[in-house]
């Protein structure tokens, strides 16, 4: 059988591409100048390779022609080897066995229920202890500026209460403004039926004062200001501005925790308050249009059926919301992973884990004043 001219390196290929010779020594030394001519090989199937002329063969060498006609698009059973030696023979059918076996997907191991859950539950408390951690820290570090007030940075704190409070008055207003509209609607659909349309106003001022304000704007806070503060402090982990803070003897508690966390407690009440008020005005734009009720009925009702003790029920809740969010939302900034994914994950996480804070602490709230009577 004639071979092509280009015989190169220990490798012919016949003129039809079906048969291939190797011959001399194929191994690991060889393989700089065996991978050029097994990079043009265009073999044909069906394909038989010839070892009879064979010196040495090692598996690296049989790997690299093995994968050379792979890529060519051969199919293994249209391959035939033969002439190899016994040792040569062992040597490729090791290889093809163990290509064989790599070429096969990886069984994912079947986890059981009960072991996602023991995860799930440990994630969950090695993440509240780490908060809990950082709320110590944090605590202390009120507490130096308590002894020392001059460590309160007042500049950033201001800049801190334009962000959280002044800024967010629109968005919050709005928010609770329809909140109120859809809450007084539906009530009136159904005090409607049984005559009771004066009702709604008592049922709109206390769900409003207790409950739909604080936790509200709580949401509001933890998805605008729990999430930039994340942004924020991430971004300065990663451009290592907190570690430029350190070596100019700082703390970084004191420089960007406290200032953040302090205009959140001050910020959430003062909302809040705003909300309530928001609300209860776009209730009485529903009671007036829809169930007759005129605004100085609405505000002679509101006097008569809500009593101090529902608002302040209400706020008292919005500190700790607030301490809660801001704990979050710093530790998540202060220990995100150095790149920017773990930034966007973390700022991610901490509106979750805000929201999920604020509504068991409002379970937890509800509870306690049941019990006491409020």
């Amino acid at each position: 059988m004639t071979t092509a001219a280009a015989a190169d390196h220990g490798l012919e290929l016949s003129e039809d591409g079906q048969r291939l010779t190797l011959a001399g020594a194929w191994r690991l030394a060889e393989l700089p100048l065996l991978t050029p001519a097994l990079g043009r090989l265009q073999p044909h199937a069906p394909l038989t390779v010839d070892g009879e002329r064979l010196t040495v063969l090692d598996s690296a060498a049989a790997l690299a022609l093995i994968r050379a006609i792979d890529g060519a698009g051969l199919h293994h059973e249209s391959v035939t080897w033969e002439g190899f030696s016994a040792p040569h023979r062992r040597v490729l059918d090791d290889v093809l066995k163990r290509r064989a076996v790599l070429a096969e997907p990886v069984p994912h191991a079947k986890r059981r229920w009960l072991a996602e859950v023991g995860e799930r539950a440990t994630i969950i408390y090695r993440q509240g202890a780490d908060h809990v951690n950082f709320l110590g820290e944090t605590l202390a570090a009120f507490l130096e500026i308590v002894v020392m007030p001059g460590r309160l940075r007042l500049r950033e704190l201001t800049v801190q209460l334009e962000h959280a409070c002044l800024n967010a008055i629109p968005v919050v207003s709005l928010v609770t403004l329809l909140i109120g509209v859809v809450f007084a609607y539906l009530l009136g659909l159904q005090a409607e039926q049984y005559g009771a349309n004066i009702f709604v106003v008592d049922g709109v001022g206390i769900g409003m004062s207790r409950e739909f304000a604080p936790i509200i704007v709580a949401v509001i806070i933890a998805g605008r200001s729990g999430a930039a503060f994340t942004a924020q402090l991430g971004s300065m982990r990663l451009t290592e501005e907190t570690d430029a803070i350190r070596t100019l003897g700082l703390s970084p508690m004191q420089v960007l925790v406290v200032p953040r966390v302090l205009a959140l407690l001050i910020a959430l009440p003062l909302l809040s308050f705003i909300g309530l008020v928001a609300g209860l005005a776009g209730a009485a734009l529903v009671a007036d249009a829809m169930l007759g009720i005129p605004p100085a009925a609405f505000a002679e009702r509101l006097h008569y059926s809500l009593s101090i003790t529902h608002v302040w029920a209400g706020l008292i809740k919005t500190p700790v919301f607030a301490l809660a969010i801001g704990i979050v939302g710093c530790r998540m900034g202060m220990h995100v992973g150095r790149d920017t994914r773990a930034v966007g994950l973390a700022t991610t996480s901490t509106v979750v884990q805000s929201i999920v804070s604020v509504i068991l602490l409002d379970a937890a709230f509800a509870v306690f004043f049941q019990e006491l009577g409020i």
